[in-house]
């Protein structure tokens, strides 16, 4: 599957990209939302489960209305790393790991959650998920759908194979990402090589669009470079000029993160 053959669905604020897989079908909600987030309906046989959720009032509903307008049976939501906007399909069952409840809930994730609640107010659902199914293995079957389960440091990673899809928290190929360190780099080079030799095809993250093996190998090159440049600079003021001068890519916030990682006090 191609990352660009889909069908876009525009709504009142954001837009649906519709990946037609035959049995399956790939909803991929760009909510157009302050953060650009993203998040995922996967259909099969008239029922359909959520990866992630959206977290503004105005995308909640305006993500149930489509919901109900396909009839389909909702069947949860599987929360990993974003856990506000509860309010979302209120009442239906909602799966997660121990690690990820407790990263959401106490966490970095909880945190998080407090500072965009500073920052948008009302318009933002700070209600947090209560777990309803705890995710105990390494598998997921929801909707008739299998999901394989990776844990991370924070939350989990879910892989499709069905689809050949991935879902990890972000790649993003042309913009800044939390990249924390060289470690952590190199974990992130580890895992894009990874799709590569399996041949993934359509890679899935909260923060932008749906991207390929191209993009990942793009994502490669400058994690590697990153970890150059970092070598090359004594502070955190001297490499994240050097990597903005490099690229110009938005998610400037997220440079000023990553360099605060390679250059820890």
């Amino acid at each position: 599957m191609e990352k660009t053959n889909f069908k876009s669905v525009a709504l009142s604020k954001g837009k649906m990209a519709v990946y037609d897989f035959g049995a399956v079908k790939l909803h991929a909600y760009q909510t157009n939302d302050p953060m650009a987030d993203e998040c995922f309906l996967v259909e099969k046989n008239g029922k359909a489960f959520l990866i992630e959720s959206p977290c503004f009032f105005d995308n909640i509903a305006e993500l149930e209305k489509y919901i109900a307008d396909l009839g389909v049976s909702f069947e949860g939501t599987v929360i990993a790393y974003h856990a506000a906007g509860a309010s979302f399909m209120k009442g239906n069952r909602v799966f997660s790991t121990k690690n990820a409840d407790d990263y959401n809930h106490n966490g970095g994730g909880a945190n998080l959650i407090a500072n965009f609640t500073s920052a948008f107010g009302e318009a933002f659902d700070k209600s947090i998920y209560t777990t309803t199914d705890f995710i105990e293995g390494d598998t997921l079957e929801i909707a008739g759908v299998l999901l394989k389960i990776t844990r991370t440091g924070e939350a989990f990673d879910i892989e499709i194979p069905e689809i050949n899809s991935v879902y990890i928290h972000m790649l993003g190929h042309d913009v800044h990402s939390i990249v924390g360190g060289a470690q952590h780099a190199d974990a992130l080079i580890s895992q894009l090589d990874g799709f590569i030799s399996r041949k993934i095809d359509l890679i899935l993250t909260s923060h932008y669009t749906v991207e390929n093996l191209s993009d990942a190998k793009e994502k490669i090159a400058y994690l590697s470079d990153l970890k150059n440049i970092a070598l090359k600079n004594a502070d955190a003021s001297s490499f994240k000029s050097a990597v903005a001068k490099k690229y110009s890519y938005s998610g400037l916030n997220y440079l000023d993160m990553t360099a605060g990682f390679f250059f820890q006090k």
